[in-house]
């Protein structure tokens, strides 16, 4: 078992909405990943930062939060992606473009973790998926 956790919640811990003892009690013994989606989601909001100052912070969370082991994206994960994407499309239940949560999905699916997010609406509507919030 293990917790993969969305790019949501690194965000909130940074910006100290969330405490790393609060996400310790979410995730209790189990390992945490981090996923490459995750990545480049904090990345992207390093490089759109409105000032060098957020841009260095944000960099160093990047730094620090890249310390946990990171899932690789794989055949297997692309097929489960395809399955859930399929799914929704077909459902006409999407509330907007997902391709990010979609891939954390797949990837927590995939390995039988549990997805840490405060999102839980975004991922409420995936079949085989465990969610936790904080």
């Amino acid at each position: 078992m293990g917790v993969l956790i969305d790019t949501c919640i690194w965000i909130d811990v940074e910006q100290g909405k969330l405490t790393p003892e609060e996400i310790i009690a979410a995730t209790g013994n189990e390992p945490v990943y981090l996923s490459p989606v995750t990545i480049a989601e904090l990345k992207f909001g390093a490089e759109c930062a409105t000032s060098p100052a957020i841009h260095q912070q944000r960099l160093a969370a990047l730094a620090r939060i890249r310390l946990k082991p990171v899932l690789r994206i794989d055949e297997t994960t692309g097929e489960i992606f395809g399955s859930i994407a399929a799914q929704i499309k077909t459902s006409g239940k999407t509330h907007r473009p997902r391709i990010q949560d979609i891939w954390l999905a797949s990837q927590a699916i995939q390995h039988g973790f549990t997805l840490l997010t405060r999102n839980v609406r975004d991922f409420e509507d995936i079949p085989g998926l465990q969610i936790a919030t904080v």
